[in-house]
């Protein structure tokens, strides 16, 4: 790998990590990245996953740091996700390389129509719903979570606000907070599936997370000190910029 690989890799990172853990689609820059620079899909759809590791283990810390945390609710929804994350990875690793591509393509194009067709809930203060009935909901729809982290990581953190913000209706700081915690559980089981059948590169791989654990960190902090106002925007300016990249780039 050379150097000037290296610094574009860090500085994607970076940016990806920032926008996975204020809004998402921080994956859309990197995954598209790393088969540009010569990785066959399904190793680059792999290596991407030691850069969300390193980015949600700082995101986590950043939270922490700032005292917002949804535990134990973010552990049960990390640890169905955990489950779905062993199905979807190894989907993705059993996956003709020509057919991932096809079924990237699509998903991609999916995500981007979500996007715009989504509307995002006002900033507005909203009562949490965090009893037995929602918590089983949530639970549940995060096994889902967790198959499509697992099979492919573009993307999810959409999915992820949206189920959160809609069943338990927490804020998007908190939101955010349970995000990166549940990235951070499910991806380690992929990251297993992936690193048993030999599909990573590991020089690419731990670059991408440096400037991830960079962007996890300063994403964390800056979503608890600018507040759901903010972050409505970034995701707002993100849907904007990522499905104009989906329509009219291709990967």
């Amino acid at each position: 790998m050379e150097i000037t690989d290296a610094i574009i890799i860090i500085i994607a990172g970076i940016a990806a990590g920032f926008l996975n853990v204020v809004a998402g689609g921080g994956s859309l820059i990197t995954l598209p990245l790393l088969m540009f620079l010569g990785l066959p899909s399904a190793v680059a759809n792999a290596t991407n996953r030691i850069g969300i590791i390193g980015q949600n283990i700082f995101a986590v810390a950043g939270f922490k740091s700032k005292g917002v945390s949804t535990f134990p609710y973010s552990l049960y929804l990390g640890s169905s996700a955990f489950l779905g994350a062993i199905v979807g990875a190894q989907i993705a690793v059993d996956m003709d390389d020509r057919l991932f591509k096809k079924v990237l393509s699509i998903i991609m194009v999916l995500i981007a129509v979500s996007m715009v067709l989504r509307p995002l809930k006002k900033s507005g203060a909203q009562e949490e719903r965090m009893g037995k009935k929602h918590q089983i909901m949530g639970i549940l729809s995060f096994f889902g979570v967790g198959i499509y982290g697992g099979f492919i990581q573009a993307g999810v953190g959409f999915i992820m606000i949206a189920l959160l913000t809609t069943i338990n209706g927490l804020s998007l700081v908190k939101t955010n907070s349970a995000k990166v915690f549940v990235a951070l559980t499910y991806t380690i089981a992929a990251l297993a599936i992936f690193i048993m059948e030999g599909v990573i590169n590991w020089a690419f791989g731990l670059t991408l997370a440096i400037g991830n654990a960079i962007g996890g960190w300063i994403g964390s902090r800056w979503s608890v000190s600018k507040g759901d106002v903010w972050i409505r925007r970034v995701l707002i300016i993100t849907i904007i910029g990522l499905s104009i990249k989906l329509w009219f780039f291709s990967i």
